[in-house]
């Protein structure tokens, strides 16, 4: 068995922008499992750092992957549990590899073309035009959740914004949860919770930064409006941290990107952590290529998620690869009749 890897560049095809800046680019790096036999037919995988997220993403982060990389030759196991996105990456290989290599990681009604995904709407942050129109945009293509991420414009903007979506569509017609990214503080995070919370939105994640664990607790306590933790699970690698989160915290929800929490493997764990709390959950893309899509996607439906999940960013990049998952609608659904194209990665550098 031999791995190697690949950097590739994405590009945006809009500047996306959070409360934490604007992205016009992400890197990631693909992997490749294959034996070295026949290194034509590999298992593909992608390890999706997030820098300025992904606590890994540092000038190490290329050393752990060729520490894998020499590791795998001899059979050795790695260490990757403060290595999320290689975890998650090289889970995928590994999965499609054994699978077959035929961009199949989990063989579901799903893969078969007989199940789909419902998704929420992702809206941008933007100035206040440029949502609406993102906004109405959505509605014309029959989503009937949306995300907004918040926090970046002027605060009663945002209330404007989401009080004319609610003129037109009220909650029953359209669910909303909106994403601050951890940008309230505590002294604004109350009245605007309540503010939300008088609008109908369904959930906010993450409305402060992560790492004030009691202030979160607090606002989980208090809040009239359901908090979902995502940024805050970043860097639990163990089962004792991802259960003192919780059991400290409490939140309503927690928002489970595998890239950022531990693979596939250890997102189950924080389901099964979190279902034995009544704490309730949903899966979320972390701006990964198509190919770490598909591969959400097929374990999203795998694992039957109820409800909306976030996995609607394949569009958003100019240079993405191609893969069956696609996008009707409001519906992720997998088209058997593509066949998944392994000649898209020939041109990358592979490092072997």
């Amino acid at each position: 068995m031999r791995l190697a890897f690949a950097p590739y560049l994405l590009q945006f095809k809009e500047p996306g922008g959070t409360s934490r800046g604007v992205m016009t680019e992400k890197p990631t790096f693909l992997i490749k499992i294959y034996d070295e036999s026949d290194p034509s037919r590999f298992g593909i995988g992608e390890a999706a750092v997030f820098p300025g997220l992904s606590p890994e993403a540092d000038g190490r982060y290329v050393w752990k992957l060729t520490e894998l990389l020499a590791n795998v030759a001899i059979g050795k196991p790695t260490d990757l549990s403060r290595h999320s996105s290689i975890q998650f990456g090289f889970e995928q290989a590994l999965y499609d590899f054994s699978n077959g290599c035929r961009g199949i990681y989990f063989p579901s009604p799903f893969t078969e073309g007989k199940a789909e995904i419902e998704i929420n709407g992702l809206v941008w942050m933007g100035d206040f035009d440029k949502m609406i129109e993102r906004i109405d945009e959505k509605m014309r293509q029959g989503f009937r959740c949306l995300k907004l991420k918040i926090g970046a414009i002027d605060w009663r903007k945002e209330i404007e914004m989401i009080e004319y979506v609610r003129r037109r569509y009220n909650e029953k017609g359209l669910m909303i949860r909106v994403d601050a990214n951890g940008g309230f503080s505590m002294d604004n995070a109350l009245p605007r919770l309540k503010m939300l919370a008088d609008l109908g939105i369904h959930s906010i994640e993450q409305p402060i930064p992560a790492g004030n664990e009691e202030l979160m607790a607090f606002l989980c306590q208090v809040s009239p409006l359901p908090i979902a933790l995502d940024e805050e699970l970043i860097g639990k690698g163990t089962t004792e941290e991802r259960t003192a989160i919780l059991d400290v915290i409490k939140p309503a929800y927690i928002i489970l990107k595998p890239a950022l929490c531990g693979g596939f493997s250890g997102g189950g764990e924080w389901i099964s952590l979190a279902e034995e709390r009544g704490i309730g959950w949903w899966i979320t893309s972390a701006l990964e290529s198509n190919v770490g899509l598909n591969a959400i996607s097929q374990w999203t439906s795998f694992i039957n998620a109820r409800g909306p999940q976030g996995l609607g960013t394949g569009g958003v990049f100019t240079n993405n690869f191609v893969t069956p998952t696609v996008l009707e609608g409001d519906k992720l659904r997998y088209d058997n009749s593509l066949q998944f194209d392994y000649s898209q990665f020939d041109g990358l550098k592979w490092h072997c």
